[in-house]
């Protein structure tokens, strides 16, 4: 084995260790994941405010105090806003009930010409409310298991001390920690993982910090306008759509086929509908030529099927841990992969010309047809049998 290649191997060896380390020790990395991620979001502050004359513990101090004031008064005003909005939600369920069983399913039995024995409204309406109370029962069974586990209450509060604690040390230490990442990793390589984690972490950057971004915009866009409009469930509605944008188009339908049922049945006029209707239109308009390019860019990329098999990817294979990771995990990979395929066009196997095939030879020949010269290809084997000319590729 040469020297080259044994290098290869070792370096695949310590990957292959590291990433089956971080599989099996998912279930615990769950808090240091979410402290890594606010370190990240708050380093960029804390480097500026470095370069204003602070000294790095006391930078770091105030984007701690501030990231932590953000969180609390967001807490503070979101729950008990979700709280009202759920109540709402339940008060009203007997009207979405009703319009479903007196007004959806009939219109739809009509327009489809369905025999009316296929939809039995009693027998939906029971199996939904059968679903909810199993799930209602299984949520409540788990909570008390929890409850009663003084071990399961031990490591939540854990978890909740635990992320505050190492985000500091982690937004503190940041700059050094790179730094001594950089001087372990193998000087052939070096240069190229430096190149990679620039490009990574303007990927990252443009996501975490402008995705964000977009979603607090969004979910407080359709929040507000819906809650204008009249609509009860208006922020509930507004706060899910936002949430979900992170998926392409998901919160946009999400969003407004919620908004279009409960504008149907709280109000059952189409003026309602076609205001829904401005509204996610304006959100769309809002969202691809003013929000995203302004706050995301273009350098993410990924395509709106890869972003739902990145999330569902990270949910089996580490749990709520992989879908909180998986997108961030799915720009790195993109950055690796783009490099890897302009490493293949530049290699031999990409760039070498092969020999010509010894049977068949193509003639490039030009056509003359009524609308003008279409160049099409004939191909001839080396007897000088023509065959039938076929579109060039």
């Amino acid at each position: 084995m040469t020297p080259d290649s044994s290098r290869r191997w070792q370096m695949l060896a310590i990957t292959a260790v590291i990433l089956y380390l971080f599989w099996l020790l998912a279930p615990v990395l769950m808090p240091f994941a979410v402290a890594a991620m606010l370190a990240y979001l708050g380093d960029p502050l804390a480097d500026r405010l470095q370069r204003l004359g602070l000294g790095r513990t006391l930078a770091v101090s105030i984007v701690f105090i501030v990231l932590l004031l953000v969180t609390v008064g967001a807490l503070i005003l979101l729950i008990p806003l979700i709280s009202r909005q759920i109540d709402n939600l339940v008060e009203n369920m007997p009207h979405y009930v009703e319009w479903a069983r007196n007004t959806a399913l009939p219109w739809v039995q009509a327009k489809l010409h369905l025999d009316p024995r296929a939809f039995d409204t009693d027998r939906l309406i029971q199996q939904i409310k059968d679903h909810l109370g199993s799930i209602g029962n299984a949520a409540s069974v788990l909570l008390g298991k929890i409850s009663r586990s003084s071990v399961g209450v031990i490591l939540w509060l854990t978890n909740m001390v635990l992320i505050p604690v190492v985000a500091f040390y982690l937004l503190r230490d940041w700059d050094r920690l790179v730094a001594w990442i950089d001087s372990i990793l193998p000087r052939s390589i070096e240069p190229t993982v430096a190149h990679l984690a620039r490009e990574a972490d303007s990927v990252l950057g443009a996501f975490v910090r402008g995705q964000l971004l977009v979603m607090l915009a969004l979910g407080i866009f359709y929040g507000v306008a819906l809650t204008l409009m009249g609509l009860s469930v208006g922020p509930l509605i507004g706060m899910i759509a936002g949430l979900l944008s992170f998926v392409p188009y998901l919160g946009f339908i999400v969003g407004f086929g919620s908004a279009l049922i409960a504008a149907l049945v709280q109000y059952g006029d189409w003026t309602h509908v076609l205001l829904v209707a401005g509204i996610f239109t304006v959100g769309q308009l809002l969202e691809g030529y003013v929000l995203v390019p302004q706050l995301v860019g273009d350098k993410i990329g990924l395509h709106p099927v890869a972003v739902i098999f990145a999330v569902l990817a990270g949910g089996y294979l580490f749990g709520f841990l992989g879908v909180l990771l998986a997108l961030p995990a799915a720009s790195v990979i993109l950055v690796v992969l783009r490099y890897l395929a302009e490493r293949y066009r530049q290699s031999d196997l990409y760039m070498e010309e092969g020999a010509g095939d010894p049977v068949l030879t193509e003639v490039d020949v030009v056509v003359d047809t009524p609308g003008g010269e279409v160049e099409t290809r004939t191909v001839v084997d080396e007897k000088g049998n023509k065959k039938d000319a076929v579109p060039p590729p």
